[in-house]
């Protein structure tokens, strides 16, 4: 049995190698955060959305998959809650087993592999029984496709069956079985058999005809005698004892499976509800395919943010259909990079199937999601700022492929203005080039100057909203770049108040009377 909700016809790979840039991502975007919400509290869960949110789909028939699902998921979250638990309770039953992988012996791998199954049967019959309950009630291909592999893999017959096989492998009977002498008379091919069904009249049983058998008895104190018996029974059980536990391991990594791919979306239900908690608005993005240039939104805000301020971020709207690269300048403090921050962690969230922060959300699908940002000084020593920016950015061009998705945050602003404006431009022409979409947050006046002016390809150029008293919107405006990132305002809001405290604190000296010794 295969779950298949994350794909239509295959599983996810959880023993997935880490991929060269997710830490990069997860640190740049904030991810820790989203993952954090969407765990609420629960280590598995978050553990879950670690492992999937940051592999992208590529294929927009996946995305849409996923999506189905999930609407699914949010419209019977009850349901889909219960699900998840009778997968946590198989889970919880295989733990309190005893595990027949610690001994070589054929019967103790029979007994505990038995008993697992005996307890699994309580999960599987509340498995069938909800999947017969709510068969009619969900819409989406992947949950429709698994109630009805769960119907048509668990029958009525199935459960009789099974518990039958179960009772006669304890053997109340003995074991019955048949061997051939082989080379130097030793035994070979031992056949475990069925034992003959009892007449079911008590008076012919008692009266009916034994077959003729021999009979030999092994001494209280005869060691070697009662371990040659247990070889012998061993032989005979070994191929039934394997295949049961095999049945056993079937049912365990179903159950596993089951457990997380429901796991992810009970984390978007977990993300969600904390964002309706807080009266944020969430939606469905709606995915393009790679080809075009889609990108426009309403309401975008910065879900890490959110989750860790007390009142609602600030949400932009934005029309960036049918261009290859958005320039965000503008005033300094002014939401430039929670702007970046967002887009980055919408298309992170499209391309895993899941919700995203905003009131409406389209783009197309990338190729892959590459992110370089300033980083601090670096304490070692071993390199300088700009050293380490191109090194990471060749780590980008290594990998990046035609219509991949480019943030980059104040890229080359170590270096002076000249220099890191011509540097950027290089890059920056290359990637539009290969047909890479950028979205460019710089205070590069140069560079933004120049990519207005002279840029070969379609753009649209945003700048941080500033009011003329110098307050902050951290709403973002079609407009050119300015020469200035009004820095002006900050030494104002930092070394005026300073000084406004220093001589509130000098008059108070002031006035404060003097006590004389």
């Amino acid at each position: 049995m295969k779950a298949w909700l994350l794909y239509a016809q295959r599983d996810f790979d959880w023993h997935r190698d880490e991929q060269w840039n997710e830490t990069t991502l997860t640190r740049d975007l904030e991810l820790a955060s989203v993952f954090a919400a969407m765990g609420a509290g629960d280590e598995f869960l978050e553990g879950v959305a670690k492992k999937v949110v940051t592999v992208s789909l590529d294929e927009l028939d996946d995305i849409l998959y996923r999506q189905a699902v999930l609407r699914d998921c949010l419209s019977h979250e009850a349901v889909v809650r219960r699900l998840y638990a009778i997968a946590v309770e198989a889970q919880e039953t295989e733990r309190k087993s005893f595990y027949w992988g610690l001994t070589a012996s054929a019967s103790s791998v029979l007994h505990a592999a038995r008993d697992l199954v005996q307890a699994y049967l309580a999960s599987l019959v509340k498995l069938r029984q909800l999947a017969d309950d709510e068969t009619s009630s969900f819409e989406s291909a992947g949950f429709r496709r698994f109630f009805a592999m769960v119907r048509e893999a668990l029958p009525d017959d199935y459960f009789a069956a099974v518990k039958y096989c179960l009772k006669e492998l304890r053997f109340n009977r003995g074991v019955l079985m048949s061997a051939q002498p082989g080379r130097g008379n030793k035994g070979t091919h031992y056949v475990l058999r069925r034992p003959h069904e009892p007449d079911p009249n008590l008076i012919r049983r008692l009266f009916a005809r034994r077959p003729p058998s021999y009979t030999f008895r092994i001494a209280e104190r005869d060691e070697n005698g009662a371990r040659a018996v247990a070889e012998l029974e061993a032989r005979g059980i070994n191929h039934v004892a394997n295949a049961l536990a095999q049945s056993a391991d079937h049912i365990k990594s179903f159950f596993a499976m089951l457990r997380a791919e429901l796991g992810l979306y009970l984390g978007f239900m977990n993300l969600r509800n904390r964002l309706a908690k807080r009266g944020l608005p969430v939606c469905f993005p709606v995915p393009f395919p790679v080809e075009q240039r889609r990108h426009s939104f309403s309401g975008l805000y910065d879900i890490s943010l959110a989750l860790r301020m007390e009142h609602a971020p600030v949400g932009n709207d934005v029309d960036a259909n049918g261009k290859d690269a958005m320039v965000v300048t503008g005033a300094n403090q002014g939401g430039k990079s929670t702007f970046l921050r967002s887009i980055g962690i919408a298309q992170v969230l499209l391309q895993a199937g899941g919700i995203v922060g905003a009131s409406a959300f389209e783009a197309n699908v990338a190729t892959g999601i590459f992110t370089h940002y300033k980083r601090e000084e670096d304490v070692t020593m071993q390199s300088g700022k700009l050293d380490e920016e191109l090194r990471r950015m060749s780590e980008v061009v290594d990998h990046i492929r035609p219509h991949a998705l480019f943030l980059s945050n104040e890229s080359f602003a170590s270096t002076n203005e000249r220099e890191g404006s011509e540097v950027g431009r290089a890059i920056i022409d290359a990637l539009l080039e290969a047909r890479v979409k950028i979205c460019l947050v710089t205070h590069l006046f140069t560079l933004a100057k120049g990519l207005a002016t002279e840029c070969a390809f379609p753009a649209v150029f945003l700048r941080a909203e500033r009011r003329e008293d110098g307050e902050r919107t951290f709403r973002l405006i079609q407009g050119e770049p300015l020469q200035t990132s009004f820095g002006q305002d900050l030494y104002r809001a930092l070394f005026e108040e300073d000084a406004m405290e220093s001589d509130d604190a000098g008059h108070m000296q002031e006035r404060s009377p003097r006590v004389k010794a």
